[in-house]
């Protein structure tokens, strides 16, 4: 029961993170697409300011809940995705750089550069994590000793890139619907035309996705042996189509809200289809490893359970205080402001 608890949690942590950092992943590419000028681009970078670095928090609680609570697939993951989780690695560090250094010196050449780095850096952590979570639903080729018996090309096989190509758009929509949240005037009114056609791509990537997992992967194995599990995806089909509902009439909160409860439901609904694997051995299905296979002694998923239970509420205090804190358009006057 603790096992399955945790493995819940560790599902809820990356949905978490998706969600809240997806959407500064999404700015981060949308600059030179929607911003047309030095002021535009400044309210796409104070859009993100307060909160990129407190929504990376959940991607180290992920990291460490892999690590503390399943110790053996997080060796395996790190030893077998070690090259592109790297280059995500690279990617978060270059673009927190970016945010940090566009504003030391005024010359219009810096600030192009320190743009461009937070475009490709943006581009690459979104595409790496649809690649590696893709390939974590399909199955990585790993022997009885977890260890990686193919090159990291493999990854990049036509269901890994189409989910890199899925995370990407998904990433892009919900940072458009929270660029309208954040923005005024004709630059709101710009991107909210702009997420119409997004959110059209976004709705081919999630079908080709889905249909791509229904056969190469297993997933579906756990919803047909359990039927109620359908609700996270009818959830997640549910919350899309609200979008552009919700675009049109203006409610721009509940539009992102939609957008982070479709991210969460897809997190979900692949989570729950790998149960109880946590890393599938597309070699041979003895190789994989499992949640009770990976998780640590009792005892310590007890004491971290408890650790978790005061902390993590902590977290969510701070971040709610933080987003209820700036939770209003940016003005001219916020636009020239240091983010």
């Amino acid at each position: 029961m603790l096992e399955l608890a945790w493995f819940a949690l560790w599902g809820i942590l990356w949905a978490v993170y998706f969600a809240l950092d997806g959407f500064d992943l999404g700015l981060g590419m949308l600059i030179p697409f929607l911003a047309r000028d030095e002021k535009e681009k400044r309210v796409v970078y104070r859009a993100m300011g307060p909160f990129w670095d407190g929504n990376e928090v959940w991607l180290i609680a992920a990291g460490g809940v892999t690590f503390a609570a399943f110790p053996a697939a997080y060796a395996t993951l790190f030893s077998a995705l070690y090259a592109p989780l790297m280059f995500v690695l690279f990617a978060l560090i270059l673009r927190a750089v970016s945010i940090e250094f566009r504003e030391q010196l005024p010359h219009v050449a810096w600030k192009s550069f320190w743009d461009a780095c937070l475009v490709v850096s943006s581009l690459t952590a979104s595409f790496l994590f649809g690649v590696i979570f893709a390939n974590l639903f399909a199955g990585i080729p790993i022997d009885k000793e977890g260890v990686f018996r193919d090159t990291v090309l493999a990854l990049f096989n036509p269901y890994g890139l189409a989910g890199g190509v899925f995370f990407t758009v998904m990433f892009l929509v919900h940072g458009m619907l929270w660029l309208i949240i954040k923005s005024e005037g004709g630059f709101r009114s710009r991107v909210s035309g702009a997420v119409f056609r997004m959110w059209g791509a976004l709705f081919v990537a999630a079908l080709t996705f889905v249909a791509m997992s229904a056969r190469v992967t297993d997933l579906f194995d756990n919803y047909l042996q359990r039927p109620a599990l359908f609700l996270l995806p009818a959830a997640a089909v549910g919350a899309l189509a609200a979008i552009p509902f919700f675009v049109r009439t203006g409610s721009w909160w509940k539009a992102w809200f939609s957008s982070f409860a479709f991210i969460a439901g897809i997190t979900f609904f692949g989570v729950a289809g790998m149960y109880p694997n946590l890393i599938y051995s597309s070699i041979n299905t003895a190789y994989s490893i499992t949640v009770s296979g990976a998780a640590s002694s009792p005892l310590a998923l007890k004491i971290m359970l408890v650790v978790a239970l005061v902390f993590v509420p902590l977290v969510i205090y701070y971040q709610a205080w933080v987003y209820w804190l700036f939770r209003d358009a940016i003005d001219d006057e916020d636009a020239v402001g240091h983010y």
